[in-house]
């Protein structure tokens, strides 16, 4: 997809700057924090400061096109939000189903950074008791 336009749809001004870290993100597989992404900047011959670095993250994130990941220690990666991964939540008593963004991610970033391993896949299996079965008396069971 042509990154101007994305940006345009989302209602940011088109900077050489932005347009890069906007490809950076799009063609990684995983996070990345915003030293890297400068890094990366700079290698492609395009000099931003870092601060301009963060405020883009932060625009992306404001405007809903990337997610913010907390690994800890006032470190964070950042990653093209590329479709969503959604699980079922599910209410033992009526069996309702919900639906749940997933928030694995989160985790998959830190077991890869903290491991190295990269994960391929997962299962998440989420039940509980919904509000009404609650508010019913039904959440016994």
């Amino acid at each position: 997809m042509d990154s101007d336009k994305v940006l345009r749809d989302h209602s940011i001004k088109i900077t050489k700057p932005r347009v890069a870290i906007y490809d950076i993100l799009l063609s990684l597989e995983k996070g990345i924090d915003a030293e890297g992404i400068y890094s990366m900047c700079t290698d492609m011959g395009l000099f931003v400061n870092l601060s301009t670095v963060y405020r883009t993250l932060e625009l992306f994130e404001e405007k809903g096109l990337i997610s913010k990941y907390d690994l800890g220690e006032k470190k964070y990666n950042y990653s093209l939000k590329k479709g969503s991964h959604i699980h079922n939540l599910e209410c033992v008593s009526c069996h309702r189903l919900l639906d749940l963004e997933c928030p694995m991610k989160q985790i998959e970033e830190l077991v890869s950074r903290e491991t190295g391993f990269h994960l391929t896949e997962h299962r998440l299996e989420l039940k509980g008791i919904c509000s009404e079965c609650m508010a019913k008396g039904r959440g016994n069971r």
